[in-house]
């Protein structure tokens, strides 16, 4: 009987300690975020977000979706992210948008060291302006040029 209770209490015991170490895993992964003063108002899925210094990172443990918050006001979205593999590890942490025109798009998240970044999904706006474009590529220089990847550079915290 005594061998029992003492068995399922070392079992209890383990069970919290192993339940202790994922939490600890979890809020150490969530904790590290990419802050970076962005200058120009720029969208995450559906959601506009003005100019201003915002930090990224994970809001699950798996990292399929970020959380983008701004430091200067309650400004935030979520998007899903999924992960890419850079050719070159990234020097520097960077955020990476896509412009087009004056529309900027948050598209990717690198930290430093890192060869593995997040990629966000592109929301509907972003893809139907890649498709007005496709369309009238062929014919204007100016379609072509209206493109552009641009890096801004990231601190992590």
């Amino acid at each position: 009987m005594q061998k029992q209770i003492l068995k399922g209490l070392t079992m209890l015991m383990l069970i919290a300690g192993v339940a202790l170490m994922a939490a600890l895993v979890s809020a150490h992964a969530q904790s590290s975020s990419v802050v970076a003063d962005i200058p120009f108002d720029f969208a995450v899925g559906g959601k506009s977000l003005k100019a201003g210094e915002y930090s990224v990172r994970a809001f699950t443990t798996n990292s399929d979706a970020l959380l983008i918050s701004s430091q200067d006001s309650n400004d935030r979205a979520i998007r899903l992210a999924q992960s890419i593999e850079a050719r070159i590890v990234p020097k520097q942490a960077k955020l990476v948008f896509h412009r087009y025109g004056q529309r900027y798009f948050l598209s990717e998240v690198w930290t430093t060291g890192e060869r593995t970044g997040r990629q966000l999904a592109k929301s509907s706006e972003e893809r139907a302006i890649e498709g007005q474009l496709a369309a009238i590529s062929s014919k204007s220089e100016l379609a072509r040029s209206s493109y552009e990847a641009v890096e801004i550079v990231a601190m992590i915290r």
